[in-house]
């Protein structure tokens, strides 16, 4: 199989506020624009996309209909403190503070009007001990 393109797609009672909510504090502009379904691309990099739909729709199968639950959306910047002193001031909730990780990221966590998690990350070099379990090729920088 090739993959031709890949996107997560949020599942939610309001689409138009999901949509401007990314738009508003992520940079994403809409390609496509529904009542039902709105399709996001990040306006500084065009293999960035993401979708919002209304989680009753017919596209839907109607046992899996619903809002989403269980997401963590990653986002990774070059200027991560810069991005959360912006989320705080615009009253973003953070539910994780920003902090380094041995595992090789300084990040915070934010959520969306879904409460789906929102995980801003700059990559950072890990501890020596986390290192050993990267492939050479994947060693944050």
């Amino acid at each position: 199989m090739k993959v031709t393109s890949y996107y997560p797609v949020i599942m939610t009672d309001d689409v138009a506020a999901t949509a401007a909510f990314y738009s508003t504090h992520f940079g994403f502009e809409a390609l496509f624009t529904a009542d039902w379904y709105v399709h996001l691309q990040s306006k500084s990099d065009e293999h960035v996309t993401l979708a919002v739909l209304d989680g009753q729709h017919s596209t839907v199968p109607a046992v899996s209909r619903g809002t989403v639950s269980g997401l963590l959306l990653n986002f990774e910047v070059e200027d991560v403190d810069a991005v959360h002193d912006r989320l705080r001031t615009a009253g973003l909730p953070i539910v994780k503070e920003l902090c380094d990780e041995d595992f090789g990221q300084r990040h915070f966590i934010t959520t969306d009007p879904n409460g789906v998690l929102i995980d801003i990350i700059k990559p950072i070099p890990p501890s020596e001990a986390y290192a050993a379990q990267y492939a050479q090729s994947a060693l944050p920088v």
